[in-house]
């Protein structure tokens, strides 16, 4: 009787090896096998594994099931999409699904792009159309919710490169980045901007022109330094790529004509900072909106080599532009 006992037992533990081998290690996928799923937001660690049984990505989803309460994984899963490609077995589709391995896309935000520049990117990468995540921008419940007392998001996308999950939605990602200036705009930035008298969005728009005026590290306080001087005798910014803000991406050639484009962002046209920034500024240039460089100039013209030459009167700036047109810079 304790013979038999022992060969049910033995013989029991060798099925149930066989069958759990069956179950968690033969692949159930070819080589060729290309699934997708999503997993929504808020969904159970039961609904996941039916979403996966449903899928044919695992026979037997009790089994997991059964594991998950062993082993205390029987939790919410991450939300978003999942990819299976090849031959995988049940535990590999299983081990990606408890990693949270989710479907994720790269977006990387220039320094010195501008929503129009972000859209597009944004469009390339499915999470939106364009003129969808344009008219966004501007949207005053989100400008509100995310405490941005500005025209749109502009200037408030920070510069960096993003993971983002497939699915995810616009809302997502610009808070994603908008907490990110946050993080890097520090207490004590603010409390320099308090010392200057200056808003949050006086700050990152000056910061911004600076962003698209300036080539070299070095003289981005020193612009910063000829706005802040015009600003104090209220002589207008006349700074290029106000002008075509919203017209021209800044990669095209400013014109004459575009000086005289009516904007409310042209500074030939409006006294003092715009109403809002023009791109995305990066940490140098908004350091260099709250400390500039103290020097008495009021004018630069650009070398035509990333370097600009300053001048403290329009006469200086007039020979400056000379030498320039007619290469005589040393």
């Amino acid at each position: 009787m304790k013979l038999k006992l022992i060969l049910f037992v033995l013989v029991s533990f060798i099925l149930m090896s066989v069958y759990l081998s069956f179950q968690f290690l033969v692949p159930i996928t070819s080589d060729d096998s290309i699934v997708e799923i999503e997993i929504v937001k808020g969904s159970t660690y039961r609904q996941a594994l039916k979403k996966l049984s449903d899928k044919e990505l695992i026979r037997d989803p009790f089994i997991f099931l059964l594991i998950g309460k062993i082993y205390g994984l029987d939790k919410k899963i991450r939300a978003g999409f999942y990819l299976f490609k090849g031959k995988l077995t049940p535990w590999q589709v299983y081990e990606k699904l408890l990693a949270g391995e989710v479907i994720e896309y790269w977006l990387t935000v220039n320094e010195g792009d501008s929503i129009f520049e972000v859209g597009k990117k944004l469009e390339s990468l499915g999470f939106t159309d364009y003129y969808t995540f344009i008219t966004l921008a501007s949207n005053k419940e989100l400008l509100q919710t995310l405490g941005i007392s500005s025209p749109s998001i502009e200037g408030y996308l920070y510069p960096d490169t993003y993971r983002l999950p497939k699915g995810a939605s616009v809302e997502y990602i610009v808070s994603i980045m908008v907490n990110r200036l946050r993080k890097e705009y520090t207490e004590s930035l603010r409390q320099r901007q308090q010392e200057l008298g200056m808003t949050e969005n006086e700050v990152l728009t000056l910061a911004s022109i600076i962003e698209r005026e300036a080539v070299i590290d070095e003289e981005r306080p020193i612009i910063s330094a000829v706005y802040h001087n015009r600003l104090k005798i209220k002589m207008p910014l006349q700074a290029d790529p106000t002008a075509i803000y919203g017209f021209k991406t800044y990669d095209q050639k400013i014109t004459k004509a575009d000086l005289k484009i009516k904007s409310p962002y042209n500074t030939y046209i409006i006294d003092g900072l715009p109403p809002g920034p023009i791109a995305s500024p990066s940490i140098k240039s908004i350091i260099a909106a709250l400390y500039p460089a103290n020097v008495p100039y009021l004018y630069f013209v650009s070398r035509g080599d990333g370097r600009h030459i300053f001048s403290k009167t329009l006469n200086e700036h007039n020979k400056a532009i000379a030498k320039v047109r007619n290469n005589l810079l040393d």
